[in-house]
């Protein structure tokens, strides 16, 4: 799974958010080396995945591969390179692998609505260099939301109205909830000023 020879080490900055608060679009738009930890969902026909609104509930943590995740996240903050999947959202399936390099970088973004979930992990590691929650008005982030996912065409879109109301109706507690494990709730400028003030000599 990984490169045998190491570089310089990086630590690692956690940002989580409700699915379209626009965690994808602020990695590219800071430039940084990033991890989409969306491609560590299991495949939809893994045995016991929980459901919700007639499908899979990807909202669970239960649909994802934790271990794994957090397994990549220590080689390449080692300065490894490290082998990651390749998760096509719309078949709900991995299709491949690829790989991962952030060398170079004192930090790198690890980001998806399961980045809480190895806030503990990666603190008892000393590899944790924060752990940020986007907010912003949930109609906002409704409407992102079923953009992106009609254009991608990632569920049939009576599908996705559905969840998508759902889980407009269900943030403000899982952003009380993501907060609870150690994420500090930022808007989306905040969010990119706290990731710069770590590339910031101190």
């Amino acid at each position: 799974m990984e490169s045998p020879a190491p570089s310089q080490s990086a630590k690692i900055i956690l940002l989580t958010g409700p699915s379209g608060s626009g965690k994808s679009r602020l990695a590219r738009i800071l430039g940084l080396p990033s991890v989409n930890l969306d491609n560590y969902y299991h495949d939809h026909d893994f045995p016991g995945m929980p459901q919700r609104f007639g499908i899979t509930d990807w909202d669970s943590p239960l649909s994802w591969r934790k271990d794994e995740a957090l397994e990549a996240l220590k080689i390449l903050a080692a300065g490894k390179r490290a082998d990651v999947p390749i998760y096509d959202i719309s078949t709900s399936q991995r299709t491949g692998m690829g790989h991962a390099d952030v060398s170079g970088s004192p930090v790198f973004i690890a980001e998806g609505i399961f980045a809480a979930e190895l806030i503990d992990d990666l603190r008892a590691e000393g590899l944790l260099a924060d752990a940020l929650c986007i907010t912003r008005p949930r109609i906002q982030t409704f409407w992102f939301r079923l953009m992106r996912d009609l254009s991608e065409a990632r569920k049939p879109p009576l599908t996705l109205v559905r969840r998508g109301w759902g889980l407009m109706r269900d943030e403000p507690r899982q952003i009380s909830a993501w907060v609870a494990q150690g994420c500090r709730p930022v808007g989306v400028q905040e969010a990119a000023d706290c990731v710069r003030s770590h590339l910031s000599p101190a």
